[in-house]
């Protein structure tokens, strides 16, 4: 049994719920566009939320990886990519990423 939950069949999903009111909206495609990029062959779906109320939230295979509201901001994507990774791949080396923040917690 993995370590990284998956939904049905060991399918990877990937949801970002971003705010309308706040035209979050191309925010949301780009980190998408970038996380389907790196995860192209881990990735099986990757959904776009639309909500309301400043709401920025990425989740992976249901768990909360990132909310706009408790970190207080948003995520660099390299940090992103990271919080998704150690979800849905947590083997993959994300190569210049990963070397980058050696030694850091």
């Amino acid at each position: 049994m993995s370590d990284t939950p998956t939904t049905s069949a060991g399918c990877n999903e990937v949801e970002i719920t971003y705010c309308t009111q706040c035209r979050w909206l191309l925010r949301a495609a780009w980190m998408a566009q970038e996380l389907l990029t790196t995860f192209e062959e881990e990735i099986t779906r990757l959904t776009l939320i639309p909500g309301s109320g400043g709401v920025f939230e990425v989740r992976a295979n249901g768990v909360l990886v990132w909310s706009r509201k408790l970190q207080q901001g948003f995520p660099e994507i390299a940090e992103l990519k990271r919080l998704v990774r150690d979800r849905i791949a947590p083997e993959r080396d994300l190569g210049h990423i990963d070397r980058r923040t050696r030694g850091r917690p």
